[in-house]
């Protein structure tokens, strides 16, 4: 079944065109820099903002291994779309969704005794053995067992394994700073890992799988590849670092392109204030740009003043305070038709600014810029199908 949306012939309000043929050639790039590791499709948050369902189907087509999120419900919601296959979900909270997940053949992970106890009980319920994998904490200390901990986590599911309640199918990490080229931790958690691995492995735990390679290792850290690599924002076509290269650098190509249509345009004379607090104003007689999104559709509200556009075939800037719906740019006399198209960010192909300009302009991270455009932006899917 084809992800491709038609094109409608009236320009909507605004739209996120998202490149399923660039997502898969961005999954084909990264594999090919995996040493023959597997690769997990990491589909959290709606897909980084691109939607989960169509950006799933996308990556196993192109040839990913699994496919990963962080909540049970989004894992589950992908499997209640059809997505087949290997699948990992790993941010829980007690009375969680475990037997659902188990039922539905979903790796659960665990980073405490409470947890594994709920996934054990869960499997119990539900007669069948449950696919559990165990998250060290080798000093992100985020989610994931302290060392300390972990040979008390590892004997309980050992023991677990030997009841035919749980099947220990993957013991994995996460880095902290491997977007931060040659930081000392990145080497100080690869041997905390392999220390923890070896411990589960004395302790008779045989995992199908071991990793910690998030985007940027995948792309920088080859030594950290182990069994499989989760690529996140780098399959959609963003570098996790500015500091590691541009996409271009890793052979990837931004997914998702911004636009909307002007709503409208206007003269107005010089010293006129523009949007709330007036904390711009005209510098002489000008023609004023209104562009019909604002921080109700993940504009940021930091991108006051800052945040480029394209329009016309010019970078234009926010002109004052984004609003809740809207925001304004200055054409500097420009009189481009109501309608016109203002491309706030995409592949740059165009000369338009890309999500890492915007993050730039706000002070944050590219991630942050596409996983936060709303709902009210229909995404409208391009180049769904394979060719050939």
């Amino acid at each position: 079944m084809s992800e491709t949306a038609a094109v409608p012939t009236a320009p909507l309000r605004a739209r996120a065109e998202i490149d399923l043929g660039a997502l898969r050639a961005n999954v084909r790039a990264l594999r090919a820099r995996t040493r023959g590791a597997a690769l997990m499709a990491v589909v959290k948050s709606d897909g980084y903002g691109h939607g989960a369902v169509p950006c799933a189907r996308a990556a196993l087509a192109a040839g990913a291994d699994w496919l990963g999120t962080a909540t049970p419900e989004e894992a589950l919601a992908l499997r209640a779309a059809g997505l087949p296959g290997r699948m990992l979900c790993w941010l829980w909270v007690p009375g969680g969704p475990w037997r659902q997940a188990i039922e539905a053949d979903i790796d659960v992970s665990v980073s405490g005794l409470w947890a594994l106890r709920e996934a054990v009980e869960a499997a119990r319920q539900a007669g069948r053995t449950a696919r559990v994998q165990l998250k060290a904490d080798t000093g992100l200390g985020r989610n994931g067992c302290q060392p300390a901990d972990w040979p008390e986590l590892v004997a309980e599911a050992r023991r677990a394994e030997a009841d035919h309640l749980v099947r220990v199918t993957g013991l994995w990490s996460h880095f902290a700073c491997a977007d931060e080229p040659g930081h000392p931790s990145v080497a100080d958690q690869l041997d905390r890992f392999r220390e923890m691995l070896a411990h589960a492995e004395e302790q008779g735990l045989r995992p199908e799988v071991r990793h910690i390679a998030n985007s940027p290792a995948t792309l920088t850290v080859p030594e950290s590849h182990f069994d499989l690599v989760r690529t996140g924002i780098a399959m959609y076509g963003i570098s996790p670092s500015p500091e590691l290269g541009t996409p271009a650098d890793f052979g990837l190509r931004p997914v998702m392109t911004l636009s909307a249509s002007l709503a409208l345009v206007k003269h107005v004379p010089g010293e006129h204030g523009v949007s709330y607090g007036h904390h711009y104003v005209t510098p002489g007689p000008t023609t004023l740009g209104l562009v019909p999104v604002g921080y109700a559709d993940g504009i940021p509200r930091h991108a006051s003043g800052t945040g480029p556009v394209l329009v016309d075939g010019k970078w234009r800037t926010v002109a004052g305070r984004v609003a809740m719906d809207q925001f304004v740019v200055d054409l500097g006399g420009d009189e481009p038709a109501v309608g016109s198209e203002a491309v706030l960010f995409g592949p740059g192909d165009r000369g338009e600014p890309t999500a890492e300009d915007w993050a730039q302009a706000c002070g944050t991270i590219a991630y942050e810029i596409v996983t936060r455009i709303g709902t009210r932006v229909p995404r409208v899917y391009v180049n769904g199908e394979e060719l050939g």
